[in-house]
């Protein structure tokens, strides 16, 4: 990216100030940011500047940051940074921005941007002998369906050729801008086809041909619905069990899944098995209660036991036999047994020795990874100090994740070694060990 400067202090103006209707302006774009950010309305500021004087001096900079609280510098850093300011005096009339785009560029911008040279300036950026005019190639300005084509200040000229752009620029140049019409110069409507409408010429012929079309699909559907009723009924399976007098009304609400009426010719060896794989008569309330604890535990084997997804720390070691295997495993267990599912709290039988409820409290969210949730998280779970962070081991690091929507979090931003230098010397401790201020 090109260097991008301020102009020379001979071009730079004493002071500036924004007109009543930009002033007012400016006020409304402010009052868009949140209490803090108004730092933010920086971008349409400038712009507002650039409109009202025409480029972006460095008196504009300075008096915008000092209307938003923030330091030169920051303005600067804007300023020179997006290439939508213009930091040195443009055109008066007119400043002519010639998309130089791999569209553009194809459809002839190059040509444009030589009638710009023999009639303003051979150079970009440099006004004219009376310094109403001025241009500059950009980037691609988002009219490529209608290339090559020019912006002058917030219009476009679309289809552009050498003769037309000439003519533009000089009625500008005589102050007649305002008579030249933006958009497609070649008489194109918006982004038709240049030879005018190719399809969908006739409303009403679109209309037709579309209930046409809706028409003649209903009377199919409805001619091939009885036959495909007949032949549904043709496949389906006899049903081996009689339907019951005591029938509810028909419902179109399916009592099992598709998957567990899956019906075969060949008799299915588990009784359970053949419960749930043949279709029995709908509504029949004494079916459907016997067959349920079968559907049931069918569609268990099928799709295996299904559990809640929980932190590997959280399963437990198995049971051993014997007092000093039973003394072993009770140990092992409370090492390695995380939090489970649920609603921190205090009570928790998993609770490592080395977490316990303190007297004093620190500023947890100073631990980055902490957040106003997490602290909220590790109050109630008896954890306020930095101490206690900083003394947690694999147990005590397992339980706590296990309370966390993102486990490994502890171990991955380091909480305890954060905590550590919290602890010793707080916020210089953390600087001179991480060199940077805790957030």
């Amino acid at each position: 990216m090109s260097v991008r400067r301020l102009a020379e202090a001979s071009l730079q103006p004493a002071a500036f100030a924004f007109n009543r209707a930009n002033a007012a302006a400016a006020k409304q774009w402010i009052k868009k940011y949140p209490k803090g950010r108004e730092q933010s309305a920086i971008i349409p500021l400038l712009m507002l500047a650039q409109e009202q004087e025409g480029w972006v001096t460095k008196a504009a900079i300075e008096t915008i940051s000092d209307m938003l609280g923030m330091p030169y510098i920051r303005g600067l850093e804007v300023a020179t940074f997006y290439t939508q300011y213009q930091l040195n005096p443009v055109g008066t009339r007119a400043h002519i921005q010639v998309c130089g785009t791999t569209p553009c560029m194809l459809r002839g911008s190059e040509a444009l941007m030589d009638v710009c040279r023999s009639k303003i300036h051979h150079d970009q950026f440099h006004t004219n002998d009376k310094g109403t005019l001025s241009w500059e190639e950009v980037e691609c300005l988002g009219a490529c369906v209608n290339a090559p084509m020019v912006m002058i200040f917030k219009d476009t000229f679309e289809d552009l050729t050498p003769e037309r752009l000439a003519e533009i620029i000089d009625l500008y140049d005589a102050g007649k801008g305002a008579s030249v019409m933006p958009g497609p110069q070649n008489g194109r409507i918006t982004s038709e086809p240049i030879t005018g409408l190719t399809t969908l010429k006739s409303e009403k012929a679109i209309l037709k041909t579309t209930r046409d079309r809706g028409a003649k699909a209903a009377a199919k559907a409805a001619q091939a619905a009885p036959e495909a009723i007949v032949a549904t009924v043709a496949q389906a399976p006899a049903a081996p069990v009689a339907p019951s007098k005591a029938s509810k009304p028909k419902t179109d609400a399916p009592e099992t899944s598709p998957a567990l009426k899956s019906p075969s010719p060949v008799k299915v060896a588990p009784a359970a098995e053949k419960a749930a794989s043949v279709a029995a008569p709908r509504h029949s309330a004494a079916n459907a209660n016997k067959a349920a604890p079968e559907v049931e535990k069918v569609s268990k084997q099928r799709s295996g036991p299904k559990t809640k997804a929980e932190p590997a720390a959280a399963f437990k070691a198995p049971e051993a036999k014997g007092a000093q295997l039973g003394a072993a495993a009770k140990t092992t267990n409370a090492k390695t047994t995380s939090a489970k599912t649920g609603k921190p709290s205090l009570e928790d039988k998993n609770r490592p020795a080395g977490i316990a409820k303190p007297s004093l409290v620190d500023d947890l969210k100073l631990i980055s990874g902490v957040g106003p949730k997490i602290e909220g998280i590790l109050h109630s779970l008896g954890i306020f100090t930095y101490t206690q962070v900083a003394s947690w081991k694999k147990a005590e690091r397992d339980w706590v994740d296990g309370y966390l929507s993102f486990h490994g979090r502890i171990e991955r931003e380091d909480w305890v070694k954060q905590a550590k230098a919290l602890a010793k010397g707080g916020v210089a401790e953390y600087i001179r060990v991480f060199g940077k201020k805790p957030v």
